[in-house]
């Protein structure tokens, strides 16, 4: 990809569990979320709910992240949840397993509720996804989970939400809401690190001028 580069300053970063620093604990440790002093930052109130929810909701930190950058008002994330559930973004399965992040009902709901622009890409390259960045564009894209320890080989691909905040000729910037230590926030990777993980899919959200 020849375009220049362009990174977006400035995006504050979430984790999709209470504390950044408390995520190590959470995934390497099988730790229970609720230890983190943190875990009710995000709305929730009820242990149980935050403890089945919490490590599903990457693509609703995304969006939490892109929202708070474009200075958009938005409830928290446990009202988000409720809000997603009923536009059928998530659904729970008989199993009582989830099938969610939908990608269209997702878009649908937050042109509605927030006036952001979302462009449903499923079959797309990663370069290709990060060539529609510009001022007033981010992206999220379907990646592994594994991506948070980029030096391993990884199993499979996507399963995992990520916020793309920049690119230049040779990879992208992006926040990682199950990160560990360097690789949470402002992440560089190259797009050859990057393809292993990714699942040729993702959206692109923008905003209007103005």
């Amino acid at each position: 990809m020849n375009e220049p580069t362009l990174r977006h300053a400035g995006v504050p970063y979430h984790t999709q569990w209470g504390s950044p620093e408390w995520v190590r604990h959470i995934v390497e440790q099988n730790g229970d979320p609720c230890d983190d002093p943190g875990w009710q930052k995000s709305g929730f109130s009820d242990p149980e709910r935050y403890r089945f929810w919490a490590k599903r909701l990457c693509g609703l930190t995304c969006l939490e992240s892109a929202l708070d950058y474009w200075r958009i008002e938005h409830p928290p994330r446990a009202a988000l949840l409720d809000e997603a559930l009923a536009r059928g973004v998530y659904r729970i399965r008989d199993d009582g397993g989830v099938d969610g992040l939908i990608y269209h009902p997702f878009a649908a709901w937050v042109q509605q509720a927030f006036g952001v622009r979302v462009d449903v890409l499923s079959e797309a390259t990663l370069e290709e996804i990060a060539s529609r960045l510009n001022s007033r564009t981010l992206a999220v894209v379907s990646v592994s989970p594994e991506i948070r320890y980029p030096e391993r080989p990884n199993e499979r691909r996507g399963g995992h939400l990520i916020l793309l905040h920049g690119r230049d000729a040779n990879g992208v910037w992006f926040h990682n809401p199950s990160g560990i230590g360097p690789q949470q926030a402002d992440v560089y990777l190259p797009f050859a690190t990057m393809t292993r993980f990714y699942a040729g899919r993702g959206m692109v959200l923008s905003v209007s001028e103005g």
